[in-house]
């Protein structure tokens, strides 16, 4: 995939609606995913004033709750995209009265301000952003002038087992393919930042039967590929899926079915900007003051 361009096996229209409709709660996997971001931040010397959680809803309250513990003096945002979801996290998020001198509620927003943040935290977005140099480019806008970036996504060996099933059985691809790490980093220095830091792991989970692997795909998402099959499905496909999963997905010596999740996590800095000025350039007067003043120093 060229980084230029959305992504090809995702179709843009499905991604936008699965952004409507996705349930204001986290999957068990993403909470997982976000508690080891959390233990990557120890690697993380600065010291944030203002931070940002971008789609705390799907992204993890737990971790929301552990940033707030880890940075007491800082304010705390976060960017839900519907508004379902941002009545949602006020709720969650907010704190009963004996605990509201431990620090101020998060402002919970539809949007936020250009260069209003030290660190954006998004966790388990980006693999269904329909335009996700876009979304890279909207997070390097809300960050200031040394800020950094902490997100993680799905990668393209995600459920390979389902999709070896889907395959044998000749259906439609059983979801989109995700984009590798390395890609990411490239959009990552195209879209402004520096010193990407990119990793991946492997998280295998287990599963007493097939119905229970089901449900936690769906809980995780949607098939957002183009050639998905275009109409509703009934019970007999749903057996006949459950069926092929017991029958070809593999299990570990205790039977339990397996399945495999590629996750990458990646960090990158906002650097100084560097513009050279033509008589037709334009500057932002955020990047403008950071050049006017100079990098800051870091705590």
């Amino acid at each position: 995939m060229s980084t230029q361009e959305a992504p090809p096996t995702l179709d843009p229209v499905a991604a936008r609606r699965w952004q409507r409709i996705a349930p204001a709660s986290s999957p068990w996997l993403h909470e997982e995913v976000a508690r080891r971001m959390l233990d990557r931040l120890q690697w993380i010397k600065l010291q944030p004033q203002a931070w940002l959680h971008w789609e705390a809803m799907r992204g993890g309250l737990l971790a929301q709750a552990e940033l707030t513990r880890r940075y007491p003096a800082a304010a705390a945002r976060v960017i839900e995209c519907t508004h379902a979801r941002r009545q949602a996290a006020v709720q969650a998020l907010q704190r009963p009265w004996w605990k509201r001198g431990w620090g101020q509620n998060p402002q919970v927003l539809e949007k936020a301000e250009p260069a209003s943040v030290d660190m954006l935290w998004a966790n388990m977005a980006l693999h269904n952003a329909a335009e996700p140099q876009s979304l890279l480019a909207a997070w390097h806008a809300l960050l200031r002038t040394d800020g950094f970036l902490m997100f993680s996504c799905l990668g393209p060996d995600t459920a390979r087992e389902l999709r070896g099933v889907y395959a044998q059985l000749g259906w439609p691809p059983a979801g989109h393919e995700f984009t590798d790490m390395h890609d990411w980093g490239d959009m990552l220095v195209q879209t402004g930042f520096a010193e990407p830091v990119m990793d991946m792991e492997r998280i295998t989970l287990t599963f007493d039967k097939p119905a229970r692997l089901v449900h936690e795909l769906v809980e995780l998402g949607r098939n957002l590929h183009p050639q998905r099959f275009p109409a509703l499905r009934g019970r007999a496909w749903r057996a006949t899926l459950e069926a092929a999963i017991e029958e070809h997905v593999p299990r570990q010596a205790d039977g339990r079915l397996l399945l495999t999740f590629e996750v990458i996590y990646g960090h990158a800095l906002k650097p100084l900007p560097k513009v050279k000025l033509s008589p037709l350039s334009s500057v932002s007067v955020e990047d403008l003051r950071s050049m006017l003043q100079g990098s800051r120093p870091k705590p």
